[in-house]
């Protein structure tokens, strides 16, 4: 059975930093882009960040690039997002999941990924 399990979400100021994980498990890991979206109320869910840990590439969108990183520790199968210098419209549910595909993570992909972990919340506060 697969699950990803999130965690590491809260509550921070404007500036701030949180570390989200997402340990995962019933899959081959090295077969999989994992990953991170986003909902924020009101709007869509967006791809955040991703890893491909069949090559180690990385995804970010154009709206995290530079503050967020994204990286994997293969013997825990667990991918870490590293968020600095946050700002209230990070607010958001935080998803983490996993597809094959790392283009699903995109903006504008009309796929989503097949496999998903509940949402852990982050605020951030003006």
């Amino acid at each position: 059975e697969v699950q990803l399990q999130a965690s590491g979400g809260g509550l921070v100021q404007a500036g701030g930093s949180l570390r989200l994980s997402c340990a995962a498990s019933g899959f081959t890991f090295d077969d999989y882009a994992i990953g991170w979206f986003r909902q924020a109320p009101g709007k869509e869910r967006e791809g955040v960040s991703c890893i491909s840990r069949s090559d180690g590439r990385t995804f970010y969108a154009d709206s995290v690039k530079g503050r967020f990183t994204i990286s994997s520790d293969n013997a825990k199968n667990t991918v870490f997002l590293q968020m600095n210098s946050l700002k209230p419209e990070d607010t958001a549910v935080y998803y983490c999941a996993a597809d094959p595909d790392a283009r699903k993570y995109y903006s504008g992909s009309y796929d989503l990924p097949s496999y998903w972990g509940q949402g852990t919340l982050v605020t951030v506060s003006s």
